[in-house]
């Protein structure tokens, strides 16, 4: 049986962000989840140690998130919000504003991050439309940025890999500079930021009036290898954005409900974005729920009678959804009577010294971390940070390795992600880097020893 479901899977499925090729050679099928571990159908337990792509917070099968989603069943599964509303969406929106940035007071429902990110870029465009400033209309997005798949998610996204292939489809957008301490000519943290910044007020002077909006990742840029910004980079584009009069859009989906050891990253540098995009531990890793947050200001700014066309015309078919907003409600709930981020604070910091180990590798050119986001890059030569050949696919050759040794994660290139589960204890902890040790040490010196015998 397990083989036929293998092969049904080969015949018909068509894998997001997978090479089809790689599956049939390397198949994986999960069966089910309890905790921190998954399983597949043959048995075998992995740790999850990407959190199910950076999403799940309270392990599989947490039996009070189980049974919101079954209290919810016996009343409805879902009605539309256009034009109105239902009972869970109303009061999950009142709960979300209690936790967010204060000069956030609006909730747009979506049903991905990707979305949640377009309805953001939607947003600022017509709201200078609709103030009377329809010059505003471009957009700044930061160099290897990542916000999603989606058409205007892509064309303020800035990573070649997956973006260069729609280039026709996509609309321009201005690319700023973003700090990477690794890879920057300096290796100060300040001047890599003050650089930068000041690049970017430099387009900011040039342009800012034809400018709508700002969008960024929050302290982390995710897909481009968990990079993590120097303190005061996402607080000084905020006083940029601020003194140019340019929206701040914020892209938390990543790094929002507990990710980095504050409810939302943005909170590290008390920054008050002017529209937020957040989802994946939104619901706990259950249920495709997202939301883009907006000023009341910007909110007014629509708000007039119907003839006067400034009403926003966006929405799908499962917008606020009550299985999803039920469950929601009830993660927020764990949120507080299991203290989740100060928890993830605290771990944080015995986390980092767990990984510190890695530094000491010959191939670890650099271990990045904000929380329970972590990136471990890796190099053929530590002293010149030179990367193995990208053919040669190092952080996939690791990441099957994990995979055999019982843990799984997708790495970005040749950076190995690290996200667990937030309520992963200091033990699993210890063993999911246990494992990536092992892993890393493994095929890094084979492939090294390979490359010298073919050079």
């Amino acid at each position: 049986m397990t083989h036929e479901l293998i092969e049904k899977s080969k015949k018909h499925l068509w894998l997001p962000f997978t090479q089809m090729k790689d599956y049939d050679q390397d198949p994986l099928m999960i069966e089910s989840g309890d905790g921190i571990k998954v399983k597949d159908i043959n048995g075998k337990e992995y740790y999850d140690g990407f959190s199910s792509v950076w999403l799940n917070v309270h392990g599989h099968r947490k039996k009070e998130l189980d049974q919101a989603i079954r209290n919810q069943l016996e009343k409805i599964a879902h009605s539309t919000l256009l034009g109105m509303t239902n009972v869970p969406a109303t009061e999950l929106a009142e709960k979300l504003i209690e936790i967010t940035p204060e000069n956030l007071t609006r909730v747009f429902y979506s049903d991905s991050g990707a979305e949640a990110m377009e309805i953001a870029l939607k947003m600022a465009f017509q709201y200078w439309s609709n103030v009377g400033k329809p010059q505003k209309q471009k957009f700044i997005s930061m160099r290897n940025g990542y916000h999603g798949d989606t058409i205007g998610a892509v064309s303020v996204g800035s990573i070649d890999l997956f973006h260069h292939v729609y280039g026709a489809l996509m609309f321009d957008s201005f690319k700023a500079p973003i700090p990477n301490v690794y890879r920057s000519n300096s290796k100060d943290p300040e001047q890599c930021r003050d650089e930068c910044l000041q690049a970017l007020e430099e387009l900011l002077v040039e342009s800012h009036e034809e400018i709508a909006a700002l969008s960024i990742e929050s302290m982390v840029q995710g897909a481009a290898g968990m990079i993590v910004m120097p303190e005061g980079f996402l607080s000084g584009v905020r006083a940029l954005c601020t003194k140019y009069d340019v929206l701040m859009i914020v892209d938390e989906v990543a790094t929002g409900f507990g990710r980095t050891g504050k409810m939302f990253a943005c909170e590290h540098e008390n920054v008050q974005p002017d529209l937020m995009a957040a989802g994946k531990g939104i619901t706990g890793g259950y249920l495709p729920i997202a939301v883009t947050f907006t000023t009341e200001k910007i909110y007014q700014a629509f708000y007039d009678d119907y003839e006067k066309l400034k009403t926003f015309f966006h929405g799908h078919s499962y917008t606020g959804n009550q299985l999803g907003c039920a469950v929601a409600i009830e993660n927020l709930r764990l949120f507080e009577s299991e203290t989740i981020v100060e928890n993830v604070a605290s771990k944080s910091k015995e986390l980092k010294t767990m990984l510190e180990e890695f530094n000491s590798f010959a191939h670890v050119g650099d271990v990045r971390q904000l929380g329970f986001m972590c990136g471990i890059e890796l190099v053929h030569d530590k002293s010149t940070k030179e990367p193995f050949p990208s053919e040669r696919r190092i952080g996939y050759k690791v990441s099957l390795k994990m995979r055999e040794l019982g843990m799984l994660t997708r790495p970005l290139g040749d950076v190995i992600v690290f996200m667990p589960p937030l309520v992963s204890t200091k033990t699993e902890l210890l063993e999911m880097v246990n494992i990536m040790k092992v892993a890393i040490e493994v095929i890094t010196r084979e492939e090294a020893a390979s490359f010298v015998r073919n050079v």
